[in-house]
Formats: structure tokens, C-alpha cells, sequence
């Protein structure tokens, strides 16, 4: 492993650790310092103990790169992936079905990594496809996709898929759910994606019932084919609660249009909560179990999900992203 392959793969232990972003600002900073040398120079130093006194490299990342000069297999970043691997418990055989991720995100907006990276990443641990949700315009903070953007990316994830095949790269997005229950988006664009996520991002502190129809209102829309970490709960850090909405009634509209409820994989979401996971599955709504990855690292948070789905006594007929990449475009078509 060379020292360039060595911090990439820091980077992914790191991104799935959620680490701060910080962390991993330093570990792309040493990458570029290491493209900027030449390797004898970098030998020369490993050896010497000096790889610090370069501009962008520090203890950590130091260790990374003489021990991959070195042939090391057992220093820092072994220390690092088993501080932070991800291994399923009683949803093994539910990641197992797994096959394909349906919400992830590209630095088309706010993610870490190019789809070809995404793409390379989920083949790596198995997936046949994913789908592509960066967001759209209104999250101004996320980059998110304007019209003329999106119609953009298509063409790039059709040039894409040509290089990847049998693998499949389909199309999407994270539409914002204005307060009305309107899309950020135009129908005539949304028929045009393989899969729709469609999630609240703002006026998270809206009353229940302007809440409830406003969700009712968005999976309703005969484009929308998930609906997204319903809650938008935050369960780290300083934490945030959950929005308040008429759980039946959104999950019953969620059921008759066949809207498919998330359960989103990030850490610090973990959304929905065990009880609204069960109302979902007593009103027989089908469910995505999706990483919402924003580096590649992240992708394997769908372990996370499949657990929890596990203890809900979720089978993998009632989770989309079991079927393949055909089967799941003609099921939300």
C-alpha cells in the first residue's frame, strides 16, 4: 500500500467514525503534501524520523506513511479500523439481502467524495447499485442541485454507469418538503429519477398538524418514493428532538400512496425511533434502509439499520433496497 493509498484509507475509517471534520481536513492536507514529494524524498525522511518537519503532516499521519514505507501491517490504521469497524448483530442476514443503497450524497452537494468514489466504495462491500440523492436547491448550505445542475449530473451518471457496468448508478435526489407540502423540485424533473427521498430540512418546529400535512401532503406526490428521517431527531452531541407530527396518519398516507418509510443509518439519527419504526410496520408500510452516507466510509452505516429493522421483525421483502436494481425501479415506478 503506498503512503497515498495508506491516508485514503485513514480517511475512510475516519469518515465512518464520524470523526470531526477537522481530522479529516488533516489527513487530505497530508495527502497533498505527499503528492507533492517525491517518494525517496518521503523514504528518506520515514527513515530519518522527519516526515513531520513537512508542512500538512503531522504525528498521525506521519505514523500512516512510514508505516506503509515500511510494510507495517500493524500500526496505526489497523489500530484505526478496529477502533472503528462496523459489523452487523442480528440484522446480518438482513444486510446480507441487502443490495443497494438508496440515499447517499456526492460533492454535487454536500458530500466528501465524487460518485465514482461512492460508486467504487459500495461495489467494494458488495452492493450491485446505488442511488444518487444529493440535495436539491433550497438547502443552500448543502450545494444543493439546481434544475439546470441536476440535468447535468444525469448526463455525468449516464457516462458514469458506461464505465461501472454491470454496477449501477441510479438516478435521484433529496427533495426539500416546503411548508406546504410542495416539492423543491418540478414534476417534470422528478420524473425523470430512478428514486425520490423526499425530507423536512427546515421549520423542523412546526406545529403537529401543519407538520402532519405537510408530510402527507409530499408522500402523496405520485414522484415520491421514500420518505426521509421522518422525525429529524438528533440523538449525539447537544442532541435535538424529534418533530411532532400525527405518526398514524403520515404512515397511513405513506402506506396508501406506497411511499416507503426510511430508516436512516447515520449515528446521530437513528430515525425513526424503535416505537414509530413499529406503528410504520403495524400500518404495513414497506421501509429503505439507507446509510445517508456523505463519505464513503459511511456507507457501511446500513449495518446500523439493519439491526434495528431486525429487532422490529422486519423481513427483507418489506425493505426495498433488497431488490435489484430493475426490480426496484419497476416497484417504485
Amino acid at each position: 500500500m503506498t503512503p497515498r493509498e495508506a491516508l485514503l484509507r485513514a480517511i475512510y475509517y475516519l469518515d465512518r467514525d464520524l470523526a470531526p471534520s477537522a481530522k479529516v481536513r488533516a489527513f487530505q492536507k497530508a495527502m497533498a503534501t505527499v503528492d507533492a514529494h517525491e517518494p525517496d524524498d518521503l523514504e528518506r525522511r520515514a527513515r530519518a524520523g522527519t516526515l513531520t518537519e513537512l508542512d500538512g503532516i503531522g504525528k498521525s499521519s506521519a505514523e500512516v506513511i512510514a508505516d506503509s514505507l515500511a510494510g507495517r501491517t500493524d500500526g496505526y490504521l489497523a489500530r484505526l479500523d478496529d477502533r472503528t469497524r462496523v459489523e452487523a448483530t442480528v440484522g446480518a442476514d438482513l444486510r446480507e439481502a441487502l443490495r443497494g443503497d438508496c440515499h447517499l450524497h456526492s460533492t454535487w452537494s454536500d458530500g466528501a467524495a465524487s460518485p465514482e468514489a461512492m460508486a467504487a466504495a459500495a461495489m467494494a462491500l458488495g452492493h450491485e447499485y446505488i442511488v444518487l440523492t444529493d440535495h436539491s436547491a433550497r438547502l443552500t448550505v448543502a450545494h444543493g442541485l439546481s434544475e439546470e445542475r441536476l440535468e447535468k449530473q444525469l448526463a455525468d451518471v449516464a457516462a458514469l454507469n458506461e464505465t461501472v457496468a454491470p454496477f449501477r448508478v441510479l438516478t435521484g435526489i433529496e427533495v426539500d418538503i416546503f411548508e406546504d407540502g410542495s416539492l423543491d423540485l418540478a414534476d417534470h424533473m422528478l420524473a425523470q429519477l430512478d428514486v425520490v427521498v423526499a425530507s423536512v430540512h427546515s421549520k423542523l418546529r412546526l406545529p403537529a398538524a401543519e407538520m402532519t400535512r405537510r408530510m402527507v401532503m409530499a408522500v402523496a406526490n405520485p414522484h415520491v418514493d421514500i420518505l426521509g428521517h421522518c422525525t429529524n431527531r438528533k440523538v449525539t452531541g447537544t442532541g435535538r428532538a424529534p418533530s411532532e407530527f400525527d405518526a398514524d396518519m403520515v404512515f397511513a398516507a405513506c402506506e396508501k400512496f406506497d411511499t416507503a418509510v426510511e430508516i436512516n443509518c447515520r449515528p446521530e439519527r437513528q430515525d425513526p425511533p424503535e416505537d414509530l419504526l413499529a406503528l410504520a410496520i403495524e400500518w404495513g408500510c414497506r421501509v429503505a434502509i439507507d446509510s445517508d452516507a456523505h463519505a464513503p466510509g459511511q456507507l457501511e452505516w446500513q449495518v446500523y439499520g439493519c439491526d434495528k429493522a431486525a429487532r422490529a421483525g422486519i423481513e427483507p421483502d418489506d425493505v426495498i433496497n433488497t431488490r435489484s436494481a430493475d426490480e426496484l425501479v419497476a416497484l417504485l415506478a
